[in-house]
């Protein structure tokens, strides 16, 4: 995420005015710098008022500069880099704080328990069929949603998935469930797409939802 540096300011970022009466310069002047000293407070917090303002002042009225111009640029660029990886780290610790509020919702729903690393179910349906080994194929009918309730992914008809090939969560959950049961699961980001999600349509950090049938297994 690149953030706007109002140290490096192009003409086109500031605001535009109509034309004023001649007695009104102080006022426009004033209404500028709100302007830019709101965006500042906002975006580039903590910066030394008055080193801004040196360095606002000596380019405004075009005097010499105290730094050269590789330093600035580097200082610019530095600072970019060390926000840009502030505004992630923030992100992500509130991408996985929705995350651990969600699984701690869904934990406490009644009839949910708990699988191994955090995986949650619910038996919808009982099976009496057989289980699948955990090297071998099955055949499911399933939906996929996000914790908002989007479907991300589901089947129409049922699908044959070799067990060594799916998500993790698929992994540990499957071989507990009998043919023809079906399952409402709740997956952790960490046994589905962690950190990296998928694509657009899975976000970093994202806990998975599924309404899972087991119809067949095969070796």
């Amino acid at each position: 995420m690149r953030r706007f540096l109002v140290l490096c300011l192009c003409l086109s970022a500031l605001p535009t005015f109509a034309a004023v009466p001649a007695d009104e310069p102080n006022d426009v002047a004033y209404s500028v710098g709100a302007s830019l000293g709101e965006r500042l407070r906002k975006e580039v917090p903590d910066l030394p008022i008055e080193a801004l303002l040196d360095g606002l002042n000596a380019a405004y009225q075009q005097q010499p500069l105290r730094l050269d111009a590789q330093r600035m640029q580097m200082l610019l660029q530095q600072h970019e880099e060390q926000a840009s990886a502030a505004a992630e780290q923030a992100h992500t610790a509130e991408l996985m704080a929705a995350e651990a509020r969600f699984l701690a919702q869904e934990r406490a729903r009644s009839g949910i328990r708990d699988l191994e690393k955090g995986v949650l179910y619910s038996e919808l349906t009982s099976g009496a069929g057989a289980q699948p080994m955990a090297a071998g194929k099955v055949e499911v009918r399933y939906t996929g949603r996000l914790p908002d309730g989007t479907v991300f992914d589901q089947s129409q008809t049922p699908q044959w998935f070799r067990l060594n090939s799916v998500i993790e969560g698929w992994r540990l959950a499957l071989p507990q469930m009998h043919v023809g049961a079906k399952w409402h699961l709740v997956i952790p980001s960490a046994l589905a797409y962690g950190a990296e999600g998928a694509g657009d349509l899975i976000a970093p950090y994202t806990p998975l939802v599924f309404e899972i049938e087991l119809v067949a297994v095969a070796d």
